[in-house]
């Protein structure tokens, strides 16, 4: 059982909390970091996946979309983190580390979870 590793897209990069994921000791790289800003959406998803990482977004209508497609077509993610751009950086941190307490990377395969208190 491995611990998530977060791919955070460009919608939702903020140095701040990308900071405070790594001090806590979490696997982190972003869209910026790797040069794929501008990429599509599940050009993003499938980078990610390839890498075994979860990605993390804010961008709710695309990425329900590209799940429901990859589901039905038998594709596979490494998972869909989704976050509202209302949570300050520390509520972001706190819903992120309860969800990596509760779910290993395995756990997230092709699933979509909104980041919930």
């Amino acid at each position: 059982m491995s611990q998530i590793r977060l791919f955070i897209d460009e919608d939702s990069m903020d140095s701040r909390f990308v900071g405070a994921l790594r001090a806590r000791g979490v696997d982190v790289t972003t869209a910026r970091e790797i040069g794929t800003t501008g990429f599509g959406d599940e050009e993003q998803l499938l980078l990610a996946t390839e890498n075994q990482r979860v990605l993390y977004t804010f961008n709710v209508g695309d990425f329900c979309q590209l799940h429901n497609v990859f589901v039905a077509e038998g594709r596979t993610h490494a998972g869909i983190i989704i976050s509202s751009q209302r949570y300050s950086v520390g509520e972001q941190m706190r819903r992120v580390l309860k969800l990596m307490a509760l779910k290993t990377a395995e756990e997230m395969v092709n699933q979509l979870v909104f980041l919930s208190a």
